[in-house]
């Protein structure tokens, strides 16, 4: 904790903190449920996006990851990740990068069309995993699981192909996001599930044979312990978790990993606001609406003795604009607090908030940077 004092002492702008006690313990919760289930635990990088931190998944056994863009597949491939899925449509433009890459690693790649397959099929130098993806309920990309035409379709061109190898159905039900009890959750994942199987059944009534079941969301992750019925797990946001995942009840406060420290700038005693200096560019605009219909742009908490302590009830981050943030609070809040002093933000989405900070600062001063 001395080195931690140290480092705050000279914390003069927004500067993210990482609690890696607390990271690990996500990480061994998380790959102790796929062990359990006998799935391939395929974590997402996109969170953390750190080679450093993703030397620590190592130490549980994980030797297949998920990235978010070809750009980070390169970037964990030169860190020495040789099994990598890319979970993101196929950019075609990106053709020259991905041959490139797919001489050096396995690599998996997303298909949801017959334009990007029959691209693919002219262009690919070296072979390549793919998955097609399938649009369970969420909406925003795949083919929706009830087309078989397409889908066998695709299947088809796929299977004929001489540098693109079948692997399996991927999807992402990121509709859990607006659940709002576990009991939700639980629900869209066994729809999701059920829908998977049926493309799966639909498949291999058609011929195809080894069809694997691929799904990735925090929060469904987080609450199902049974994982038998897919093949491979993909979740990132696990690993530091944030308010988001606080408010669908996927993980406690205690299992936040992150919080942003912020210089207070400013109090404003006739509307009990504190100014800190911490915005949009350190926190992101992502915001939840609380029981009493205020937007939430961050939860605050203090130093303490080891680490950050308790979110401070009545208080929370009421706006952001570019560099500032506004903090409502509580009287007796208020008047507790100087100007100088150093609070802690705990992020609502903390895949944004390490994406816009860059690097961060372990509780005993150590620095971890991510992916330029």
């Amino acid at each position: 904790m001395q080195k931690l004092i140290a480092v705050t002492d000279q914390i003069a702008k927004p500067t993210l903190l990482l609690d890696k006690e607390k990271a690990l313990k996500n990480i061994n919760a998380m790959a102790d449920k796929a062990k359990n289930s006998k799935v391939r635990f395929r974590p997402h990088f996109k969170t953390h996006q750190s080679a450093q931190i993703g030397e620590w998944f190592k130490d549980f056994g994980v030797t297949s990851i998920t990235v978010s863009s070809v750009e980070m597949a390169e970037y964990f491939a030169n860190n020495g990740w040789t099994d990598i899925s890319v979970a993101f449509p196929v950019n075609i433009r990106e053709i020259k990068e991905i041959n490139e890459l797919a001489k050096k690693v396995c690599l998996h790649l997303l298909v949801e069309s017959i334009e990007t397959t029959n691209f693919l099929k002219k262009h690919l130098a070296s072979p390549v995993q793919i998955w097609i993806k399938i649009d369970t309920g969420n909406h925003r990309t795949g083919i929706l699981w009830k087309k078989k035409n397409i889908l066998f379709e695709l299947a088809t061109e796929i299977q004929n192909s001489r540098n693109m190898v079948f692997n399996g159905i991927l999807t992402h039900a990121g509709h859990t996001y607006h659940a709002k009890s576990k009991r939700k959750i639980i629900n869209i994942y066994d729809e999701t599930v059920s829908r998977l199987k049926q493309v799966q059944t639909n498949l291999q009534n058609a011929g195809f044979k080894k069809i694997e079941l691929s799904i990735g969301d925090t929060p469904a992750c987080s609450q199902v312990e049974d994982f038998s019925d897919v093949d491979e797990i993909r979740p990132g946001n696990f690993v530091f978790y944030d308010v988001m995942q606080l408010n669908l009840s996927a993980c406690s406060e205690e299992k936040i990993a992150v919080g942003v420290a912020c210089p207070v700038v400013a109090k404003h005693s006739q509307r009990n606001e504190i100014v800190i200096y911490g915005g949009a560019v350190h926190l992101s605009k992502e915001f939840i609406i609380d029981q009493s219909g205020h937007k939430l742009f961050g939860l605050v908490t203090q130093l303490g003795e080891n680490g950050w302590g308790k979110i401070i009830q009545g208080t929370y981050v009421s706006g952001l604009s570019q560099e500032h943030g506004i903090i409502k609070t509580t009287d007796t809040f208020f008047d507790g607090i100087n100007v100088g002093e150093i609070l802690v933000i705990l992020p609502v989405h903390s895949c944004l908030t390490v994406n816009l900070l860059k690097k961060c600062i372990t509780l005993d001063g150590g620095e971890i940077t991510v992916m330029p």
